[in-house]
């Protein structure tokens, strides 16, 4: 079940909020606990067992952290246990394939279905087992309390990563205001406008141009490439930035807040801007617990490039196993460097932003390909080599059909929307016709986006998928 689904929306949501608000206020945390194993369960009972078994052993050994003489060994077996059931889960499968690759062994490779989410309460499990190490949270005593924030659904299968300090005095204590409820319903029907127009009608044009395999790849021109991988450049931001607008919207009904996990990433000048503003709770995980542990830059030259290397293979490792992700993951590492070493200040200003949308490109091209043969077709295909000549007339009728939706889905990966309203809001306060027409489209816009949205899901036969093998 996913967020931009009819089922959720109308079958899950509603009457879970229903529910909720009319809930005693001593039963609402059970109310949220029953209604996240449900969502978790829904795609599989049998993994809410695994993220039940997660959960008690981060609350056990948080609880004998606080409470024993030696701490680091409870956390050093916390860690193994957590670390160690993920790897058994996502990664199974591609160590076993690469050993037969090189050993031919074994013979058989075991099939390991990845359960949802599971990359992300796994981090959440961790940066709480670590924050309570390093006398950061108190542990919660209540082994149902921080399975309630493990499996919160709001952001347990396509994040943000929410960190057990940011919620901890809310699951016990927390407001809900008007102006919270109807913030988190405009945040949600915006995130849902972006998933369920634009990011599923990019998504539409990227197969469109290349509808999969070595075939599809030589027998579109160049230019119907690149136009195919600006779509999924689009789609991949407005699809993820969705999800965590959905969550965060969700959260703040409640009287849950989710921090931001999105800062306009593509209107960065430099690689190192776009990863602060991209993945906020991803990069900030692996700053706080893997980079700064390991020495951050308060050390030589070389050691900082290790740790920039270490964590940049695990980011890639985190998103799926396979080699495309780490190859991504290590290319994002080598910009990094030259960013330091080389480039500096010697780019002119008004280079920067192109260089680094050029950079976000070709790293999305090494993202979707895991096949590497349809990765090399993909990249030499882009300058007219092995690709259907440099123009085809599909491409010109594809353009000139979405021209208008295009240049509407790159505004909505800008803060452009956001500088407009601010003005606006600006103008309100000394302009009583401004404020009031302000108030009412302030007041219709989720509505309207709602309805847009549900229409669009309604005749969209896309399926909605998410890229990451969280």
């Amino acid at each position: 079940m996913v967020f931009s689904s009819l089922l959720f929306l109308f079958a899950f949501f509603t009457p879970h909020l229903f529910i909720y608000f009319f809930a005693p206020k001593d039963k609402k945390n059970l109310v949220l606990l029953i209604s996240s194993l449900i969502f978790y369960a829904w795609g599989g009972p049998k993994y809410l067992l695994l993220l039940m078994l997660e959960t008690f052993i981060s609350w056990y050994f948080a609880q004998k952290i606080a409470t024993e003489q030696n701490p680091k060994r409870y956390l050093l077996l916390a860690c193994i246990g957590l670390l160690g059931l993920l790897g058994i889960f996502k990664y199974t499968g591609f160590f076993l394939s690469n050993l037969q690759f090189f050993i031919h062994w074994p013979a058989k490779i075991p099939t390991i279905v990845l359960p949802i989410g599971i990359s992300f309460y796994t981090f959440q499990l961790l940066s709480y087992v670590v924050d309570v190490y390093r006398n950061e949270v108190e542990p919660q005593s209540d082994y149902w309390k921080l399975l309630l924030y493990s499996s919160l659904f709001h952001q347990c299968i396509a994040g943000p990563i929410v960190r057990y300090e940011t919620v901890q005095n809310e699951i016990d204590h927390r407001k809900v205001l008007f102006s919270d409820v109807f913030y988190g319903f405009r945040r949600f029907s915006i995130g849902l406008a972006k998933k369920a127009i634009l990011a599923n009608s990019c998504a539409s044009i990227t197969d469109t141009l290349l509808p999969g395999g070595l075939k599809g790849i030589h027998s579109q021109s160049a230019l119907g490439i690149w136009l195919a991988m600006l779509c999924y450049m689009l789609q991949i931001y407005l699809d993820f930035s969705a999800y965590s607008d959905m969550a965060i919207g969700m959260g703040r009904m409640i009287g849950f807040h989710y921090l931001e996990n999105f800062n306009y990433p593509y209107i960065a000048k430099s690689v190192q801007d776009f990863w602060r503003r991209w993945h906020i709770s991803l990069s900030t995980f692996f700053r706080d617990y893997v980079y700064i542990p390991l020495g951050g830059n308060r050390c030589t030259t070389k050691k900082w490039v290790r740790n920039m290397f270490v964590v940049w293979f695990l980011t890639g490792m985190w998103h799926g196993a396979s080699w495309n992700y780490i190859f991504w993951g290590l290319y994002y590492f080598c910009f990094l460097l030259l960013e330091k070493f080389y480039i500096k200040d010697r780019m002119p200003e008004n280079c920067k932003h192109i260089y680094t949308l050029l950079v976000i490109f070709f790293g999305w091209i090494i993202f979707k390909y895991s096949d590497l043969a349809q990765l090399k077709a993909v990249l030499l295909g882009l300058f007219g080599i092995g690709s259907n000549g440099f123009y085809g007339m599909n491409v010109k009728t594809v353009l000139f059909s979405n021209i208008f939706f295009l240049i509407f889905s790159i505004v909505a990966c800008t803060n452009l929307g956001k500088i407009v309203k601010k003005k606006v809001e600006t103008k309100a306060q000394t302009n009583d016709t401004i404020s009031a027409i302000y108030s009412i489209f302030d007041g219709i816009m989720p509505v309207v986006l709602l309805f847009i949205s549900v229409l669009s899901l309604l005749g969209n036969s896309y399926n909605p998928f998410l890229y990451f093998q969280f």
